[in-house]
């Protein structure tokens, strides 16, 4: 023990690599060269950012999403100088969902936008657009556990958010819709602009929420409001439901996030782990991997019923956004960025 630390005011919030008694004195760390293709990171202060960068396409979900993010929440995690993880997406919104047009355009002839010769550590696997693209054919016949293979790696990578040591908080804007919801929902913190849209429309039809952490979020009621319906909330409502911590205006988010940020980075890390450790055992408890196994696994049936495949045929005739539109319009929230009720 230092015996000078007594003599320091606030000696509890020193940087856990500072004094000669540190665990890690001495130890400076290389920070690896990593090339994302989905994301950004960097670490500023106490504090670690990774921002989804595919702007031009909403910041969609591809494959190399899932292992990216994880990627960067363990090296965030395994940082002695970083207290706080902030998750955010670069562009007019924070994650539009997956990137599902191969799937629901191309009938599984993936070869239109993916080169079946393309080689990469995932050909070949479950992780391979090819071979999903073909397991989602309505003329072959549907292998569910090769899409829940697929599925739950897509989710082990999000709840790296969740099961991270240290705490994380998704900073939402524009909109934060489908799988991007599946990712924002695994973080401990959300705050988000008061107009962000926020929710699932696909369980209109063609999805069901993977990650299954809706009820653990929001109760039973006010999920179930959300899921049999596809309705979107508002981020003012989503505040008032206790979904998200915060939501100020959006030119004040970058702001409030960062006063947020602030406040959890001076704390000191094992305070932070304890607490995080502590609150996950309620959480937990409460059958979050049992949630998830089985929204899998009814995500991919939901692709691959009557009404699903009339989404997907349609899709494959008209194009996506259009399939889309026409299975949100008549709910009066297509492309719409807030609105006051779900009712309306």
């Amino acid at each position: 023990m230092d015996e000078s630390s007594g003599s320091r005011p606030a000696a509890w919030r020193d940087d856990l690599r500072d004094g000669a008694d540190s665990l890690f004195a001495g130890r400076a760390g290389r920070e690896p060269d990593v090339d994302y293709r989905t994301l950004t990171y960097e670490v500023t202060g106490r504090i670690a950012r990774i921002t989804f960068n595919r702007p031009d396409q909403g910041n969609a979900i591809t494959v190399d999403t899932p292992v990216e993010l994880s990627h960067a929440v363990e090296r965030a995690d395994l940082d002695p100088g970083v207290h706080v993880i902030v998750v955010s997406g670069r562009g007019k919104g924070f994650c539009g969902g997956y990137d599902l047009s191969i799937f629901a355009e191309n009938g599984g002839d993936p070869s239109q936008t993916v080169d079946p010769h393309t080689v990469n550590p995932r050909t070949g696997t479950v992780l391979d657009p090819v071979v999903q693209a073909r397991n989602h054919d309505p003329g072959r016949t549907w292998d569910p556990m090769i899409d829940y293979a697929m599925m739950s790696r897509f989710n082990r990578g999000f709840a790296s958010l969740l099961h991270a040591n240290k705490p994380t908080v998704a900073k939402l804007h524009g909109f934060a819709v489908a799988g991007g919801t599946d990712i924002a929902l695994y973080a401990d913190q959300i705050i988000c602009a008061d107009d962000t849209k926020i929710g699932y429309p696909p369980t209109r039809v063609w999805g069901i929420p993977a990650a299954g952490m809706w009820a653990h979020r929001l109760g039973d009621q006010r999920a179930k409001r959300l899921l049999f319906t596809g309705d979107c909330l508002s981020g003012t409502q989503a505040h008032e439901w206790g979904l998200a911590v915060e939501a100020p205006p959006a030119d004040e988010l970058d702001d409030r996030t960062e006063a947020l940020l602030e406040r959890i980075a001076r704390m000191p890390i094992n305070q932070l782990v304890m607490a995080k450790l502590a609150l996950n055992s309620a959480l937990l408890a409460q059958g979050v991997a049992n949630s998830g196994m089985i929204s899998t696994v009814f995500d991919g049936v939901s692709r691959h019923t009557r009404e699903g495949y009339a989404f997907q045929q349609r899709a494959a005739t008209v194009g996506f956004r259009d399939a889309v539109r026409e299975r949100d319009e008549i709910n009066g929230d297509w492309k719409r960025a807030q609105f006051r009720s779900p009712a309306e």
